[in-house]
């Protein structure tokens, strides 16, 4: 007889308050349906400013199945997620939002696509009910990973996603300051599969995500797992001198043919100024670079746990 298999929850809290027992409460009465599984939850609180970390020590409390985390400041949703993963212990681990948006009475539907063979599952909304500038986050997001980390074009990434256990144990050996957990999954395996769930409006509060936030985002993504930026950099720099090259080469022809025309004190404004920008842009982009690996030289922790309630010790 084949042992029951656990389901792992991971959800990474700021300013849910008011919305996470909802979340937790929609978990619970789901996994009545699924008694074929086990299952556990992990609150991962990035040092919420309201009651959070009361409301999570009050749910874990009630029932020993919740497991909290308390960071000791703000590391972000990335890291949160690293943390819960890295406690969990479910043959399938399932990542979900602690705003209520993303419908946990629907997690059958990625569990059923893990069953039938593939290593993750990402939720994939037809109506998205974020507003204008988080959809235009998320577009520029899409574009980001496709071009940077080579997504598949038909695969649609959301916060919302369950992978497999040995998908957890390859993300959890990434160690470095800047974890992206979007590269890591994208790392470990190509089998990654959608599956349609419906995207609720938010009722209560406001996205975590600004636009700092979000450009901090996408820099981690671009920089942790790809070089191609430098590359293009690169691609950049050759244009630039061949462009610098030509209108040299225009400027003595132009002197020779034409001695009488003055040269223009406007136009070499413009190419010292462009060639300029174009040479601090790369050397702002290497420095990006080097300043992640001096971190990282550094042993800067993904997070620090001040409290932790109900977990065992790694």
């Amino acid at each position: 007889m084949d042992s029951i298999k656990k389901i792992s929850f991971v959800i990474p809290c700021y300013r849910s308050e008011q919305t996470l027992p909802l979340v937790v409460a929609e978990i619970r009465e789901k996994m009545t349906t699924m008694q074929q599984y086990q299952y556990d939850i992990f609150l991962v609180n990035d040092c919420s400013p309201d009651g959070t970390l009361e409301v999570i020590r009050r749910l874990c409390r009630e029932d020993d199945k919740i497991k909290g985390i308390d960071f000791a400041r703000n590391f972000g949703q990335h890291s949160a997620l690293m943390a819960g993963l890295r406690y969990s212990d479910g043959d399938y681990v399932v990542c979900l939002d602690d705003d209520g948006q993303t419908p946990a009475d629907e997690v059958d539907k990625l569990i059923g696509s893990l069953e039938e063979g593939y290593d993750a599952v990402y939720a994939r909304y037809d109506h998205k009910q974020h507003s204008a500038f988080r959809n235009f986050g998320s577009a520029l997001n899409e574009r980001m990973t496709r071009m940077m980390l080579g997504k598949p074009a038909q695969l649609y990434v959301s916060s919302y996603f369950a992978v497999k256990r040995f998908v957890v144990e390859d993300m959890i050996r990434y160690e470095n300051s800047y974890p992206y957990v979007i590269g890591l999954v994208l790392r470990a395996t190509g089998k990654i599969a959608n599956v349609n769930v419906r995207h609720r409006e938010r009722e209560i509060g406001t996205s975590g995500y600004n636009l700092k936030r979000l450009v901090g985002l996408w820099f981690n993504g671009f920089t942790a797992f790809s070089v191609k930026p430098l590359r293009i950099a690169t691609a950049m720099g050759a244009v630039s001198a061949a462009i610098g090259f030509l209108y040299g080469f225009y400027t003595i022809v132009k002197r020779l043919v034409l001695p009488d025309v003055p040269m223009g004190f406007s136009s070499t404004m413009s190419a010292i100024v462009f060639f300029g920008g174009m040479i601090m842009l790369m050397l702002g982009l290497i420095g990006e670079y080097v300043g992640r690996i001096y971190i990282s030289l550094n042993n800067s922790p993904q997070y620090v746990i001040r409290e932790k309630i109900n977990l065992r010790e790694l």
